[in-house]
């Protein structure tokens, strides 16, 4: 009777907090880590400019990818590990393929204390991206891992997101123009592209779209959005599959205002997603088949409410980064009902030339922050207190 009694407690809570989300109150005071900046080791061999894009965490061990951009403005792929958030060593990259040699790692996942990572370059007769996947191996390398064309390219192509580790293995989420698509693989060493299946493809309901993805206990989900066959507005999408094969979709509850699912994460038992809700962010938790609204944030204090750049799961709660000033870019909840403001060392202003990525694991909190014209890393430690 336990699990369904958490269940049906964590309702009782949503169900209150929906009850008073209208009511106004002062704003809260940003909760204030000491964040810690980090310099990461140029790899051997290489000289230039760090382009960072992800970040990730699991089984005691942190990670960073992206490229070194040479003076001729050509880049390596590039990626870093610790084992304390402090101390960085760079993973020695091995392509296998022309493009893997200039591949920026744009994803990053764990799994078992390994990481996975999504690579990609411009080329060919049209400039579209190539896209390969990495895996790392037991002498701790990183080696790609080329497909052909057809998986991740071709006449349906649209992108390729982020990647997720779990029991199961590999996810890729992404979208083809047939409708929302996954990529899965047990090991890393090759992944099946599915797409142009029910719950993935565009039909009468609408044209999906899927913005991230976790493992489960249960296999693997992935979040979104679909937007209505009228044109009328768009609605917050959860994906679920025990295998990777076969997909079940489901609307989530909502207010009746535009909402999407930009980023999710299993914190203990639960899953936490969150997204665009009318003309701001809000939560949505998730226990088994049971998903509810949750709490607002990034409201007022934000440039242009809309865009969550990252969400992770801390010992004590989950934290999101938004585009905003210092002092309400980011956000933490202890319950994905009740979020305070998390004061980070930059603003995260709005727009899309840039990166900005989050993971966390216990304690700690690694923050990633790259404009462009440079790239900066911070951690921070010790408890957050309750959202």
């Amino acid at each position: 009777m336990r699990r369904p009694l958490a269940v049906l407690g964590l309702l009782v809570v949503l169900l209150a907090a929906c009850r008073s989300s209208g009511r106004a109150g002062p704003a809260p005071e940003p909760l204030r880590p000491a964040w810690q900046p980090i310099t990461l080791p140029v790899p051997p061999g290489l000289s230039g400019r760090l382009a960072l894009r992800d970040v990730a965490s699991c089984a005691g061990r942190w990670f960073v990818v992206g490229a070194v951009v040479d003076a001729a403005g050509v880049t390596h792929p590039a990626a870093w590990s610790s084992a304390d958030a402090a101390t960085w060593v760079p993973l020695r990259p091995v392509p296998r393929s022309p493009y893997g040699v200039e591949n920026v790692l744009t994803a990053a996942g764990c799994r078992d204390g390994r990481l996975g990572a999504v690579g990609g370059k411009s080329g060919g007769v049209h400039g579209n991206p190539r896209i390969s996947t990495w895996r790392q191996v037991a002498d701790g390398s990183l080696v790609e891992v080329p497909a052909e064309f057809e998986v991740f390219g071709g006449a349906d192509a649209v992108n390729v997101g982020r990647i997720a580790g779990g029991p199961r293995g590999w996810l890729l989420s992404g979208n083809r123009a047939t409708g929302a698509a996954a990529w899965v693989s047990p090991d890393g060493s090759e992944f099946r592209l599915v797409s142009a299946v029910p719950g993935l493809a565009a039909d009468a309901t609408g044209r999906p779209w899927v913005a991230d993805g976790a493992a489960t206990a249960s296999g693997w989900l992935m979040v979104g959005s679909v937007l209505g066959s009228g044109r009328t507005g768009s609605r917050a999408v959860v994906w679920t599959s025990a295998d990777g094969s076969a997909w079940r979709r489901a609307v989530l509850p909502g207010g009746g205002a535009d909402e999407d699912l930009q980023r999710v994460v299993r914190a203990g038992d639960r899953t936490v997603a969150v997204g665009r809700r009318g003309e701001g962010l809000g939560a949505w938790l998730g226990a088994g088949d049971v998903w509810q609204p949750g709490g607002g944030l990034g409201g007022a204090g934000t440039d242009r409410p809309g865009r969550v750049w990252g969400l992770a799961a801390r010992g004590d709660g989950v934290w999101a980064v938004v585009a905003g000033s210092a002092e309400r870019a980011g956000w933490f909840s202890a319950d994905g009902v009740r979020w305070s403001p998390v004061a980070l060392p930059v603003a995260v202003p709005a727009g899309s030339d840039r990166t900005v990525a989050v993971t966390a694991a216990g304690e700690g909190a690694l923050l990633l922050v790259d404009d462009g014209a440079g790239a900066r890393v911070w951690v921070a430690r010790g408890p957050w207190g309750p959202g």
